[in-house]
């Protein structure tokens, strides 16, 4: 007999697990289907983020940094240092315990509320009177059936085109996570998120990184002042980022990889590495999930189409995450995946995109959420603009860490904060605060009249709020 299901989500990444655990703790019979596997072959939910993604990169950066730190900059707080030398395997396996835990703690709560969990592929056959069966492809078979279904399958690295990751020299985000030898030289093409913190990781162990950026600006979503402070921080640190550049022919041989390109100034170049890193991006993973059969629409680049409230073209088949519309965040995937199981229960919530926090995790931290100067200005807002450096906070000093800076954006009228912009020390953090101020509307005048502690990192952001306001007292 086939099992029945309120609830079915076909992926078990951040969005996916996610909403499986709001669907439970809202009362609803609910299953999971995840085909990630761990090196025994068991199960290793988590999706993308956990295995290959955000969590093992993190991991690997903070490894690297303590091993920079002690290298070059413990001898500025009179730690002297002898004999400095690098273990990687053991780097890469205290990376892989970390994701386990990882995989380990979604398993429990899995166990914890009640969620049946499948250890499969999971795809469309048909529908059903009782809603939509689902067959599960894995160590066993099965075809279950629920009334709603909720589609988290996520994303895949996108490969140039007739240049296949092979993992060993042509390397995904997964490859690059785990390359056994630290290479004499490092290619990146694409200097975005993963592009950034693979390079910093493997510059950082002593590799020669070089990373190819088809445009013509530095991370051209960010706040072009910081963008221009953060390729300030990356330069001094020997990360060497060509800009503008056009890629030609790739030669993948046994000693390592060939690159043809132009340069932004017109002139033919080739790059020779160790292992090539591709990071342009990533396309929604819609391959094998049959919707065909059902007739889930998709556009044009293979993602599920859905409306504002994650709604797909099928009576009761939503679909979240990197899978849809919107940016390809981890924490985008969690709003949703609650957002949809609350739907489901017949409550009224919502995913504000203009609140969605972005981080990159090198060293200096990029963070920002809200609009750019550059969009503002483009669409004609008047606005006010504040600023304050690291170098005149007393906590960054103590850190020994001064780069960068906190930059706000607020309207020239209302004060309400448009957008926060970060480079520095832990800003991944700091960014919360700001995100907070802007669900609640709060002014620059909110922030700076508020009480924060000293010494901390913290209060660069209060003296940026009084900066859009002429009136910073430290700078």
């Amino acid at each position: 007999m086939t099992k029945q299901f309120d609830v079915i989500v076909i992926g078990g990444g951040p969005g996916g697990y996610i909403a499986a655990i709001r669907a439970a703790q809202l009362g609803f019979n609910t299953a999971c289907i995840d085909e990630w596997k761990n090196e025994k072959g068991g199960p290793a939910p988590g999706g993308t983020c956990t295995n290959v993604g955000c969590i093992p990169s993190k991991a690997l950066l903070q490894s690297s940094e303590h091993f920079e730190q002690a290298g070059k900059h413990f001898a500025d707080h009179g730690i002297q240092v002898s004999g400095l030398a690098l273990d990687l395997p053991k780097m890469l396996g205290r990376k892989d315990t970390v994701v386990k835990q990882n995989n380990d703690g979604i398993l429990y709560l899995f166990k914890k509320n009640k969620i049946s969990f499948f250890h499969g592929r999971g795809s469309f056959v048909k529908a059903s009177d009782a809603g939509h069966d689902i067959q599960v492809t894995g160590a066993t078979e099965e075809i279950i059936s629920g009334k709603h279904i909720v589609v988290a399958t996520g994303s895949n690295a996108r490969a140039l085109p007739g240049t296949p990751f092979d993992e060993e020299n042509i390397l995904s985000n997964d490859g690059a996570l785990r390359i056994p030898a630290v290479p004499k030289k490092l290619g990146v093409i694409g200097a975005g998120v993963i592009g950034l913190e693979m390079g910093s990781v493997w510059r950082r162990l002593g590799t020669e990184v070089t990373i190819l950026e088809g445009l013509p600006t530095f991370l051209g979503a960010v706040d072009e002042q910081i963008a221009k402070e953060s390729k300030k921080a990356f330069d001094r640190q020997g990360l060497k980022i060509e800009l503008g550049v056009k890629v030609g022919e790739i030669k993948n041989a046994k000693k390592g990889v060939s690159i043809a390109y132009t340069n932004a100034k017109g002139e033919a170049q080739t790059l020779d590495v160790d292992k090539l890193i591709i990071s342009i991006g990533r396309t929604a993973n819609t391959i094998g999930l049959n919707t065909e059969a059902v007739g889930l629409k998709l556009d044009e680049r293979g993602m599920v189409v859905v409306d504002d409230h994650c709604k797909t073209n099928l009576p009761n088949v939503w679909a979240i995450g990197d899978v849809v519309r919107g940016p390809m965040l981890a924490h985008k995937a969690e709003e949703e995946g609650v957002a949809v199981a609350e739907r489901i229960a017949g409550q009224h919530t919502h995913v504000n995109f203009n609140t969605v926090p972005w981080v990159i995790y090198t060293s200096p931290e990029i963070a920002w959420v809200g609009q750019t100067e550059q969009q503002l200005k483009a669409e004609g807002r008047a606005y006010k603009s504040g600023t304050f450096p690291f170098l005149a906070n007393g906590r960054a000093r103590a850190l020994g860490d001064t780069t960068g800076m906190v930059k706000m954006l607020a309207d020239a009228v209302t004060d309400e904060i448009l957008g926060v912009h970060i480079v520095g020390p832990v800003a991944s953090e700091l960014i919360a605060e700001c995100v907070m101020a802007m669900e609640f509307k709060a002014s620059s005048e909110d922030i700076a009249r508020i009480c924060h502690a000293h010494p901390s990192l913290s209060e660069a952001t209060k003296e940026a709020a009084l900066a859009v306001d002429k009136r910073t007292l430290n700078f």
